[in-house]
Order: structure tokens, then C-alpha cells, then sequence
């Protein structure tokens, strides 16, 4: 039976812009065997050529189309629900571009949809807007529901901040794409052609991508390089099908025969 991979990236791959040893031995070894990944990612705001300009540096050669991210599921997503819709935009950069290539149209009033992801721009003003939006009917959709890190010095709050201040202003819950929902997970599985036995999901979060491949019965591996410790595993109902400390432990030979 073939097998393909759903890799995640921060914590698995790379910390920050520093490469966690193994990961381009790793990449280079499904390669050389032709062995089908993505790399997916919940950050909407980085298009896929931003990922592979990023693990460039690090020393990991890849292709646009080893690349899916939330944004890209949720263009998809909207397409499928509504064709060439209109949506009110909070994010930026790959988001934007995503729902463009899907034949959507940013407005800035009466939208289809009003969209949260990834961004530094977002005004008080912009977000009375959706609320707005939201209040007159517009569906309300977010990338992903990633927590903001809770570390002194960040500048970026995670997406779940901002819906939790919109949703808790218009009495709506946003529907949330991307991982562990089974929209993205289900959707990056077709991308590579496969069956949910054939798939093997790679991540360091338990809450995401060990959860949403768990859901969908995909092989899972918790790698101990990231946001989730061995000690936190007694606080799941589930489990993941094996730990590793990295992906410097994973031998590609032995994964395929799972």
C-alpha cells in the first residue's frame, strides 16, 4: 500500500527560523522516493511560495505544490459553499490571494462572507465593519482557531483572540476551517491522492494535528519538538500512533510498510 505524508511545519520542521535537526534529511529521503507530502500549515497570512522561500534557507528544497495552508482551504471551502462569492477580509498577504484564485472578491460592504485570518493590520474600525457585516447576515468564517502564545513580547494574537471579541459582539459562532477540522485535513488528503489509510499526519500539537488525524483515521506521529511534552499525554482521551523526540527519528522505509 503507498503511503503520503501531511507534515506540520513550526515545531516539526523548524522552530521559529531555526531548522530542528533531522527535518532536511527527512524531506530529502521522501523525495529520493518519490513518496507524496504537503507541508500544512495553519498560518493563513504566508502564501506557499513565502514556505518555500522560508525552509530554502534552512536548507529544504520543496515546490509550491508541497505546500497547504488554511488560507487555502478556506478559498476552497467558499467556493464550494457559494461560487465567485464576495467576502470582507481580516487578513492578509496569502488569504487574500487564495480567495482571488478561487474567483472571489473582497468588498467592503454587504459580503457573502466575512473572513478572519493571520494579520498585524486589523483596525477597531475593521472589526466594527464585520461585525456590522455579520450582524446584517453575512456567514462568519475563520482560518483557523490557533490560540495567541501567551509569551511577553509577541505581536501577533492568534486568530481565536479576534473571533472570540467578534463572536462574543454579534452572538455568532465562526465556522472554523482549518486544522483539526476535517475540512482542511479531509481536503489536504485529496490534494495527494489518497485514502485515510494511506495517510500519515506528522505534528507537535496534540490539539490539532494528532486530534483532527485522529478523527479521520489517519496514522498519527506526535514529535516531541514542539508545543506538545510526553507529560501532557496523560491529559487525552486519544493517543497518537507513535512519539518521537523529531523527525530525526523516523526512517522512511519503515513508515511505508505502516
Amino acid at each position: 500500500m503507498k503511503k503520503g505524508f501531511l507534515i506540520d511545519m513550526d515545531g516539526v520542521i523548524y522552530s521559529g527560523d531555526t531548522m530542528i535537526e533531522g527535518a532536511d534529511t527527512f524531506i530529502a529521503s521522501l523525495q529520493e522516493n518519490n513518496i507524496p507530502f504537503l507541508f500544512m500549515t495553519n498560518n493563513s497570512q504566508r502564501s506557499p511560495l513565502d514556505t518555500v522561500n522560508k525552509v530554502a534557507k534552512m536548507g529544504i528544497h520543496i515546490e509550491e505544490e508541497n505546500v497547504y495552508t488554511s488560507a487555502m482551504a478556506t478559498a476552497w471551502f467558499l467556493s464550494f459553499m457559494k461560487p465567485n462569492g464576495t467576502a470582507y477580509v481580516l487578513g492578509e498577504g496569502g488569504l487574500i490571494t487564495s480567495l482571488h484564485q478561487q474567483g472571489y472578491v473582497m468588498v467592503n460592504q454587504n459580503p457573502d462572507y466575512v473572513v478572519v485570518g493571520e494579520g498585524r493590520n486589523f483596525t477597531l474600525e475593521m472589526v466594527n465593519n464585520a461585525v456590522d457585516m455579520i450582524l446584517e447576515g453575512a456567514k462568519f468564517i475563520a482560518t483557523n482557531l490557533d490560540p495567541s502564545p501567551k509569551k511577553e513580547g509577541w505581536n501577533n494574537l492568534g486568530i481565536k483572540a479576534i473571533v472570540a471579541m467578534i463572536e462574543e459582539a454579534t452572538g455568532k459562532k465562526a465556522f472554523s476551517v482549518g486544522k483539526p477540522s476535517p475540512v482542511m485535513m479531509r481536503a489536504a488528503r485529496k490534494t495527494l491522492g489518497l485514502t485515510a489509510q494511506e495517510t500519515i499526519i506528522i505534528g507537535d500539537t496534540m490539539d490539532t494535528d494528532i486530534l483532527g488525524g485522529i478523527q479521520l483515521g489517519y496514522h498519527t506521529i506526535l514529535t516531541l519538538s514542539g508545543v506538545s511534552k510526553k507529560e501532557d499525554l496523560q491529559h487525552y482521551a486519544f493517543q497518537p500512533n507513535r512519539i518521537v523526540k523529531s523527525v530525526k527519528e523516523l526512517a522512511v522505509e519503515d513508515l511505508t510498510k505502516i
